[in-house]
Parts: structure tokens; C-alpha cells; sequence
């Protein structure tokens, strides 16, 4: 999947002026010869050891490093163990508070689970009838999968989304089947194993309502033992033409936010993690972005923009506005209100960001934060001085 050698700089070996390849002192059937001789004598050298003057073949725990994905074969997933109880005490302390306790909000991101309980037939069938219908909804995460291999790759890959592919293998099993508990695919006595991923696939209710026979599947055309045809022969998805004259007019933005809810719920763009391919629309109004802009100018001399610097480098802007309006948490703003000048909060304070809980906002809880001590400590003082920005 990819080229496994490392680049390295190797030394250069300088070309003398007194011997530098000159053309006028050549007649041009003499360059002609000298060309092709070398080119022979490149394309020969290539030809035995392609690429062995780059780098050094990568070690096998570079390698590792790389190749994390699981294929829908299930190759590439690594032995492991989990339960439908362990994944629960998971769930709540690292996903619930984007996600619902049980999978089931819609606040954050889409529901994963919701009310979906897949029925004997689906199972059966391997098809959710109703996702055939716009008019029944979208459907769940888990209505639509059709790989279990998906759930494993991105939940080890992506999740927690304020510290990714920071999970161990038998704590991605067992938040797998504590969703597939959640749906009603497996029983909350089952233990999810390598052994048994399998058997799981075989059930899951929408497993074959997925079309496989398209030109992105790698290496061909495959017919399975039960029929399933997987890619096409490389015969592309789409049949677009470059345009070149008579072109279709310019696309026109038909829909966007409007001025008076563009920042209803805060700067988009500060909400979204400073990694992956997505990127938040800024949605500031224009007196907002010059005030930002001014306040960026004398941020050097204001100690508390050292303080939010450290909020959005942490991604807790991501579930916490600046302001009084509530994300996943509560606004900075009413935090600080309700802290104003109790010095003596600012151990306890630190002490609830490094470590997470719930109670005191409401029921959602807040996980662990990969945060140093001091950095905590900075941002409970901060708190407790009134939250300036």
C-alpha cells in the first residue's frame, strides 16, 4: 500500500567546473553516442535495484506504525479481546460526552445507535429495508454499516476525538461489541474475539446492502464463493469530460448561514480538531473578526491569550464556547461566574479537567483530558480571575 523505504540525505559529490559536461566541445554525433550510453547504462542500473539509491528499507517497527488499517477480510486486525461490560465503563468515561450514554445523541454528531434494534429478519436478510425509503430517516451508524471492519479501523484510528489512536486493541473490541449489544446483534454476555469477528460479520443487518461491483476496489475483479462480485475490472465510476467550451455556468452558492444565526453556536472553525481532512466554516460576523484580528494584534502583552491559546491547542473549545452559550459543556463565561473569585477552587478545578466527572453541569460527563498539572492549574486560576479574553 505504500513504498517501504525511508529517505535519507546521503552526501553529495560535487561536479568539478574543469570537468562539467560542456556541449559546444562536442560534435553531435558524439553527444548523441554519450546519451545513449548513459541512458542504457541508468535504465540497466534501475532496472536491477529499482530505488536502491533512496534511503534504506524501513524496519519493522515503522512498518507497524504505518499499517494500521483492517480490511473488510478482517486483515490487519490483530488478536484481541472484549466484553459488552467493559466497553460500557469505556464508553461512558471516553465517549458518552459527544456521543450520549448510549449512542444514542444527536447534539454533537449523528446517532450511532439510537433507537435501532435490529430485527431476526434483518439479520437474515442482511438488509434494512427501510434505509430504502428517504421518508423513514437516514438511519443509524449501525443500520448502515455493512463492514464490521469500518467500526474497528476508525473507532483504533480516530476516537476519542480529542486524543486519537490512543486506545489498546482489547479496549477497541470491546466498545465494538458494546455497540453491537446496543443494536441488538450480540448478546450482553458476548465476548467479541479475533476468533469469532467473523460470525458477527455474518449478522450484522446490513450486510448486503452495499454495492461492491465498482472501479475503486483494488485488484480487479473477484468473484466470492457466495456470489459476491467485488470490483469491476477497473472500469471507472464516472464518465466525466473536462469542459473545455460551452461550459455549464459557474455554480452559485444557493443555501448558506444566515447573518443573524452565523454565530449561534460559536466559531465553527475553532470547534473542529486541528487534524483529518475536515475544517470548520469560520462563523464569526465581520465585527468579530476585526475585534479578533485587533485583540490577535496585542496578544503578545495579555496574559490571558496565553490561556486560550492553551484551550484551543487542547480542543476544549471543541465542547466548551468562550462565551455563556452551551456546546457539549458549559460556556467558559458561565463557569467563571459561578467560580469568580474562590481562589480556593482552583486545585479542585484542575483537578476535574485533568481527571473528567459529571454532576455539576448535568448528566453528560467530561473525560479525562491529556493535560499536564500546570496547564490545568492555569486554566482553573483563569476561571476563577473571570475567564478574560
Amino acid at each position: 500500500m505504500f513504498n517501504s523505504r525511508i529517505l535519507e540525505n546521503a552526501p553529495g559529490r560535487p561536479v568539478s567546473s574543469r570537468t562539467a559536461y560542456r556541449p559546444g566541445r562536442l560534435g553531435l554525433a558524439r553527444r548523441v553516442a554519450l546519451a545513449a550510453a548513459l541512458a542504457a547504462t541508468g535504465s540497466v542500473a534501475w532496472g536491477a535495484n529499482s530505488g536502491a539509491s533512496l534511503g534504506r528499507p524501513a524496519n519493522a517497527k515503522e512498518i507497524q506504525a504505518w499499517n494500521i488499517d483492517v480490511r473488510p477480510d478482517f486483515q490487519g486486525l490483530p488478536a484481541g479481546r472484549g466484553t459488552v461490560a467493559e466497553g460500557t465503563k469505556l464508553w461512558e468515561a471516553k465517549c458518552a460526552s459527544c456521543h450520549g450514554d448510549f449512542a444514542d445523541s444527536n447534539s454533537v454528531f449523528p446517532p450511532l445507535v439510537g433507537a435501532f434494534q435490529a430485527t431476526a429478519q434483518e439479520m437474515k436478510t442482511g438488509v434494512v429495508a427501510k434505509l430504502a425509503n428517504p421518508a423513514d430517516g437516514f438511519g443509524t451508524s449501525l443500520e448502515k454499516l455493512s463492514s464490521l471492519s469500518t467500526l474497528f479501523d476508525y473507532i483504533h484510528r480516530a476516537m476519542p476525538w480529542t486524543s486519537p489512536d490512543t486506545l489498546s486493541w482489547d479496549e477497541t473490541y470491546s466498545l465494538v461489541d458494546y455497540l453491537l449489544n446496543l443494536a441488538n446483534i450480540v448478546p450482553a454476555n458476548f465476548v467479541l474475539t479475533r476468533d469469532n469477528v467473523q460470525q458477527v460479520q455474518d449478522k450484522l443487518p446490513n450486510r448486503n446492502d452495499m454495492t461492491w461491483n465498482h472501479g475503486m476496489w483494488p485488484g480487479g475483479r473477484q468473484i466470492l464463493a457466495d456470489g459476491k462480485v467485488l470490483g469491476n475490472g477497473g472500469i471507472p465510476d464516472v464518465h466525466n469530460k473536462e469542459c473545455m467550451k460551452d461550459c455549464a455556468p459557474t455554480p452559485v452558492v444557493a443555501s448558506s448561514i444566515p447573518a443573524y444565526a452565523m454565530n449561534t453556536w460559536g466559531d465553527l472553525q475553532e470547534q473542529t480538531r486541528a487534524w483529518g481532512p475536515i475544517r470548520g466554516q469560520l462563523t464569526l460576523t465581520r465585527a468579530e473578526r476585526e475585534a479578533r484580528q485587533k485583540a490577535s494584534q496585542s496578544a503578545a502583552s495579555d496574559p490571558n491569550a496565553n490561556i486560550v491559546a492553551l484551550l484551543k491547542a487542547h480542543g476544549c473549545i471543541a465542547c466548551h464556547s468562550m462565551g455563556d452559550t452551551k456546546l457539549v459543556g458549559p460556556g467558559y463565561a458561565e463557569v467563571a461566574k459561578k467560580y469568580a473569585g474562590q481562589k480556593s477552587m482552583v486545585a479542585e478545578l484542575a483537578d476535574r479537567i485533568v481527571k473528567g466527572g459529571s454532576g455539576t453541569w448535568g448528566s453528560i460527563q467530561m473525560p479525562p483530558q491529556s493535560i499536564s498539572e500546570g496547564d490545568a492549574r492555569l486554566i482553573a486560576g483563569w476561571l476563577v480571575d473571570g475567564a478574560k479574553q
